[in-house]
């Protein structure tokens, strides 16, 4: 939808256990367990919606739970007394609201008694940052009725879509989704900020904010938490940004490309350079005619008796990767050579019609790089055999991978392979939005990794890159008027469903796969009706 660029406006909070804390332990017989059973009982919520006053709520708890009155009254009073203002996070609402341009609207919705309210009310918080309080009490309903949220966006003028409701209760938030506002359990602190910023503040001006505070420093980490100086997503980087600035990166003398920037890092002391960074460093950086020709002439020797491609200017590394390989193709039919490749791009055809990625490769970590790469592949050439051989299997292909699990990195390269086959795959696109940190960035997500120990890399700053390139992609989508499908669209929706057949898939569909297929192929359907 078009909304989901949008910032959210408004932010409503519950306040007890979320802006202020309080403790049930309290200077009388009644034990925490009671305290938290009276307030969980119906004759309790009824006080808090204004049907009762505090002498018979007081009295009527009493009797139902066998206490002293008298105790009763002192362990609310005792309870009142406990309360303290979450004053850091009250700090957090207002930064967030300058931070916003003075934009957000910042409201609480309690479930309170008007003499609870009345003493809370005295509390030395910060109660300016709010426009309004709504109390239980006053609206004679409670969370998580429904009517309560509908009273609230009601009075409030606000949009569902663009509020923010935080609760620490879940069935609070369930009903506050079950109303179509955006909601958040509060767990911790630290992720409710983070998410609160992800709901509020620009993503991508965020993004790009962090690239450039860290331009330079850009460096691959392992998962054992060793940075590799490498060339590869240096290369990357530059390629998805098109900003030298924030990278660094070191060019071999004979224009072949070494994956490490120097010395090699938790791999033999001499390694050699590769197809994989060189196919990479020769599109990026554009060296001239003949030189490309003289490196490609020597790429042409590493190939297997079947003639594809190999990983390693090295006889004695044997390796084959698909990835690899799709890269490998991208630099020959840039250069008009796809024919030299002819059976490169057979393995890689062979591989995608037996979804032989999903598991990763040798080299790259889960199915998304191989179809990111693919799809780069022919965003490359516009050779009509590759295309007829390609278009509708990949669309097919990279479909099916919505809303399956993968990390940040994972995401950002779906969502781009679906905006290459004209799907906007919003379902990823949320999931990603929640995963930016407070930096700015994106966790790196994992990229490649060693063959030999499967140790996996990632890149912070290249799949930040990736995630903002995703997001603006959706963002010029929202933009885009709607034009009538084309026949690359046609041919995918019918891959789509063809697809469907169990006879071409190596396992047999459960309801979920099935599903998520037929929500796939209904924004065709929708695409193919504006």
């Amino acid at each position: 939808m078009s909304s989901l660029m949008s910032r959210c406006t408004t932010l409503i909070f519950d306040i007890g256990d979320v802006l202020f804390s309080w403790s049930p332990v309290t200077s009388t017989s009644i034990t925490p367990r009671q305290l938290k059973a009276i307030l969980g009982s119906p004759m309790w919520h009824a006080y808090e919606c204004g049907r009762y006053n505090e002498e018979e709520c007081y009295s009527k708890v009493a009797a139902q739970f066998s206490l002293d009155p008298v105790e009763v009254r002192q362990a609310f009073a005792d309870a009142r007394a406990s309360l303290q203002p979450d004053d850091s996070f009250l700090t957090f609402i207002r930064d967030l609201q300058m931070a916003s341009g003075g934009n957000l609207r910042i409201f609480a919705m309690s479930n309170i008694s008007h003499p609870d309210y009345e003493v809370l009310r005295t509390k030395p918080a910060d109660w300016s940052i709010f426009e309004r309080v709504f109390t239980s009490a006053a609206a004679g309903q409670r969370k998580p009725s429904l009517g309560f949220y509908r009273h609230v966006l009601s009075e409030a003028e606000a949009d569902p879509a663009t509020t923010v409701f935080v609760d620490d209760k879940p069935e609070n938030v369930l009903a506050a989704r079950a109303c179509g506002i955006n909601a958040v359990v509060f767990k911790d602190v630290v992720e409710v900020r983070r998410a609160l910023r992800n709901y509020v503040l620009d993503p991508v001006g965020r993004a790009q904010t962090y690239l450039s505070a860290h331009a330079g420093e850009h460096d691959s980490c392992t998962d054992t938490g060793i940075t590799i100086q490498e060339n590869f997503c240096q290369l990357l980087l530059l390629e998805a940004t098109q900003d030298r600035s924030l990278v660094r990166y070191v060019q071999h003398p004979t224009f072949k490309w070494n994956f490490f920037r120097e010395m090699p890092t938790l791999t033999t002391d001499s390694f050699p350079c590769d197809l994989d960074t060189t196919s990479i460093g020769l599109m990026v950086t554009q060296p001239a005619v003949d030189i490309l020709s003289r490196v490609m002439d020597e790429m042409l020797v590493y190939r297997t008796e079947e003639l594809i491609m190999q990983t390693y200017f090295d006889s004695e590394r044997p390796r084959v990767d698909p990835v690899v390989c799709c890269n490998v193709l991208s630099l020959f039919y840039s250069q008009g050579r796809g024919e030299e490749v002819e059976a490169t791009l057979d393995f890689v055809v062979a591989v995608l019609e037996n979804r032989a990625y999903l598991d990763g490769t040798r080299y790259y970590e889960g199915a998304e790089p191989f179809l990111f790469f693919l799809s780069r592949l022919l965003q490359t050439t516009d050779d009509p055999v590759l295309h007829a051989r390609l278009d509708p299997l990949f669309a097919a292909r990279t479909l099916e991978r919505i809303g399956t699990q993968g990390d940040a990195l994972a995401l950002a390269m779906r969502i781009l392979a679906c905006a290459h086959v004209g799907v906007r795959d919003e379902l990823d696109a949320r999931a990603l939005l929640l995963l930016q940190e407070e930096d700015g960035g994106w966790p790196s997500g994992w990229f490649y990794k060693y063959g030999s120990s499967g140790t996996k890399i990632g890149n912070r700053g290249f799949t930040t890159a990736l995630a903002i390139n995703a997001l603006k992609t959706l963002s010029a989508a929202d933009a885009t008027t709607p034009v009538d499908p084309s026949p690359m669209r046609m041919h995918t929706a019918t891959a789509l469903v063809a697809s469907l057949a169990p006879q071409e898939y190596p396992r047999r569909r459960s309801l979920r796969d099935i599903a998520k297929i037929m929500h796939a192929y209904s924004i065709f359907v929708d695409g193919f009706h504006c």
